[in-house]
């Protein structure tokens, strides 16, 4: 076994490989060598092993765990291109249970704080987190494909400005583990149109500046419509919404195809990303238009969603 030298940024790693469990371990080690997945799957490629970005982001969040003989290799690589020792991954594998066919889920704040990448896109737009509107209705229809992936979701959005000269609104969107964020389209539908777009590769995060006419005065409301195209990433398990501030109404409709079709469907809600979820009660599938949804009257910060099971 080659032994390894940490600096003091590694302890974190050197922990993990000594008590586990294997995606921590992983995850720190990708952190420690700055190598964003992509470049991890390309050193894997030219050393004989092809493994897909959607495998690897699974891997590291503890959602699977590689288990056939050819993801075995692929991990022996994987200590290679990450320059721990020998089997050092491998043995954490053999502490672990059985692999998870269950796709990751994402946590608010996964969808609103990646180690500080909105915050850092946000900067990047001289945008605060509140722009200056509050929500009176917000209606999401999201689509899920027939390879089960997040295909897109469509916002009716109506505003109220609480100060002058506001103009436009900032949109995020946070893709599945494995999203593409640079091949996420950007829509706009109805009453703006697309301004800047900033996105982060490593955690698939998109947000874009949505454009008004006219600009605003404290009191005005304006209805726009707008949208994202995606199908970049892996299967998706449910979606999630979190508030920051005491808004209006909300919907959410999730549309699934004909051919991939969940065995059961649910919402939540949480009152921040730590604490349990809560308000569980399952949905039934509309049987024509193949879709759930929830209505939530007057929402209040922190987070409502909705879950499905494939098998």
């Amino acid at each position: 076994m080659r032994s390894i030298q940490y600096t003091q940024d590694g302890a974190e790693l050197a922990s993990a490989l000594r008590s586990g469990p294997f995606h921590v371990a992983l995850r720190a080690a990708i952190s420690v060598r700055g190598l964003p997945l992509h470049r991890v799957q390309h050193h894997l490629a030219n050393r004989g092993v092809k493994v897909g970005v959607t495998s690897l982001s699974y891997w590291q969040q503890g959602a699977r765990k590689p288990q056939r003989p050819e993801s075995l290799r692929a991990v022996r690589v994987l200590e290679q291109v990450l320059q721990l020792p020998e089997e050092s991954l491998l043995r954490l594998l053999e502490r672990g249970g059985p692999e998870t066919e269950r796709p990751p889920t994402r946590s608010y704040r996964s969808l609103l704080d990646v180690s500080g990448v909105l915050e850092t896109l946000l900067g990047e737009l001289e945008s605060p987190l509140d722009g200056g509107l509050h929500t009176v209705g917000h209606h999401e229809r999201v689509r899920i494909g027939a390879a089960r992936e997040l295909l897109g979701r469509d916002s009716q959005h109506i505003v109220r400005a609480h100060r002058d000269g506001v103009d436009r609104y900032v949109a995020i969107y946070h893709g599945d583990p494995g999203c593409a964020p640079d091949r996420v389209t950007v829509r706009a539908l109805e009453n703006c149109r697309t301004g800047r777009v900033r996105w982060h590769h490593e955690s698939g995060m998109l947000i874009t500046e949505l454009l008004f006419d006219a600009r605003l005065r404290a009191g005005d409301t304006h209805l726009f419509r707008y949208g994202f195209e995606d199908g970049t990433a892996g299967p998706s398990s449910e979606y999630v919404r979190g508030f920051s501030f005491t808004g209006g109404q909300y919907a959410l409709q999730v549309r699934f195809d004909a051919d991939a079709l969940p065995v059961r469907c649910h919402r939540f809600a949480q009152h921040s990303a730590t604490a349990p979820r809560s308000a569980r009660h399952d949905l039934t599938l509309n049987g024509q238009h193949r879709s759930v949804h929830l209505v939530e009257p007057q929402v209040r910060g922190g987070i409502l969603g909705i879950g499905w099971d494939w098998e």
